[in-house]
């Protein structure tokens, strides 16, 4: 049997995950288009429901000096299908920490960014009102 984290699928999704942490990705639009797919749906931290649209206005629209950097831990996954990977990880950011959850799928020969969901953690005081870490939080 192999080992789901050597399998190509599961590979290519993470590094994708990677890129979308990726301040420079973030602020593209023209770039996170290209890693989410067109039914992708977001669970932010704070409960709110975001559409691929949505996410890519509220990341673009940020005009913050510098944006937060997002530390990623424990990352691993699963290749559910042939066209399907979940990823589990946690992020800190400031003093914010978030379980994710994220499910790749192949679209033509791209991994997209079909779901994502994020859960706070730790001892981070009350949670805000809107999001703001992981893919449209943050």
């Amino acid at each position: 049997m192999t080992d789901p984290l050597s399998t190509d699928a599961v590979s290519a999704a993470m590094e994708a995950e990677f890129r979308l942490l990726d301040p420079t990705v973030r602020s593209s639009a023209e770039q996170l288009a290209e890693l989410l797919h067109p039914d992708f749906l977001e669970v932010g931290t704070s409960g709110q429901l975001w559409d691929r649209e949505s996410v890519i206005a509220a990341l673009t629209a940020r005009s913050a000096p510098a944006p937060r950097t997002i530390t990623t831990s424990r990352m691993s996954g699963v290749q559910l299908a042939p066209d399907v990977v979940h990823l589990t990880f946690d992020t800190e950011s400031g003093a914010q920490h978030a379980h994710r959850s994220s499910l790749w799928r192949l679209t033509g020969s791209t991994w997209l960014l079909y779901f994502h969901q994020g859960t706070r953690f730790g001892d981070e005081g009350p949670i805000a009102t809107h999001d703001n870490h992981g893919l449209a939080d943050g």
